[in-house]
């Protein structure tokens, strides 16, 4: 009788055209995008991009891109710290609805989303009267650009701790408390070595698209040159003037960082793997 192949034992025909269907699927939708920015941001030489990039509009939009992630990304990083040591740490009524709620960012549309904000702080929204009697600004403003930011990047950073602080369970927390550790030097000496990695990783995932995100801050901002566009609302604005050699450049900036965050993800995620392999063998 004959014994039926195991999974890893395929036809190497199956191997090779599942291969070649991968690297054309990364070649075609990955690659190629990335290799046609970098061309056409050169197109009309390095000199002229590194001028679009210099650029009072392109620098504003850089500085408030980078503005934006510095403010958002802390305060997500707090609230994922928070919302994943409560759920993972704790039992309580409604943590299934916790859990779905910091998951509405990933079903909410990211347009939606700063619409929503335009309703309650425009100023025709519910809060907009007072707001406009007190001098505040929140939308068309670098505060409505980091509330439309913190919404779509929110779940990132907690997506990433829970799972880790669920399997790794309260036994030493419970420990250290048992032996007169206060709840701070807990979470310093105890849970937070044990998932630095996971907070580093999801913080960089979140960082990542802090900078990248276009449509609720595309709703926000106002599209103002020099002052509330950010560098994708930037591009775009550049191509729609058929600059499309200066819009190339400053994309071919964000990519950069974006590949930066590519390789920096992928060292966490080999330091990630060991520490989770060292654990294991222990």
């Amino acid at each position: 009788m004959t014994r039926p192949l195991a999974p890893t034992k395929d036809h190497p025909l199956v191997r090779w055209t599942l291969t070649a269907v991968a690297l054309g699927f990364i070649g075609l939708f990955l690659v190629l995008p990335l290799v046609v920015v970098f061309h056409d941001a050169l197109g009309d030489g390095l000199t002229a991009a590194l001028a679009a990039i210099r650029e009072p509009d392109a620098i504003a939009a850089i500085q408030l891109t980078l503005t934006a992630a510095a403010i958002a990304v802390p305060l997500n990083a707090i609230f994922g710290i928070a919302a994943s040591w409560a759920i993972a740490k704790f039992d309580f009524a409604g943590k299934g609805f916790l859990v779905t709620l910091i998951d509405l960012p990933f079903s909410v549309s990211p347009v939606v989303s700063g619409l929503i904000y335009v309703l309650v702080f425009g100023l025709q929204g519910w809060l907009g009267p007072w707001l406009a009697e007190h001098d505040v600004k929140i939308i068309f403003a670098l505060p409505g650009i980091v509330l439309a930011t913190v919404f779509v990047t929110f779940p990132f950073v907690a997506r990433e701790l829970i799972p880790l602080m669920t399997d790794q369970g309260r036994d030493e927390e419970e420990a250290a408390v048992s032996l007169g550790a206060s709840g701070w030097a807990t979470f310093r000496r105890v849970t937070l070595p044990n998932i630095k990695w996971g907070l580093l990783y999801g913080v960089l995932l979140c960082n990542a698209r802090a900078m990248g995100e276009f449509g609720a801050v595309s709703v926000v901002s106002g599209h103002i040159r020099g002052l509330t566009d950010t560098m994708p609302l930037h591009i775009e604005a550049l191509y729609n003037d058929y600059q499309y050699s200066a819009a190339f450049a400053v994309a071919s900036l964000l990519a950069l960082l974006a590949l930066v965050t590519l390789v920096l993800k992928s060292l966490l995620e080999w330091h990630f793997a060991e520490e989770i392999s060292a654990a294991h063998h222990h």
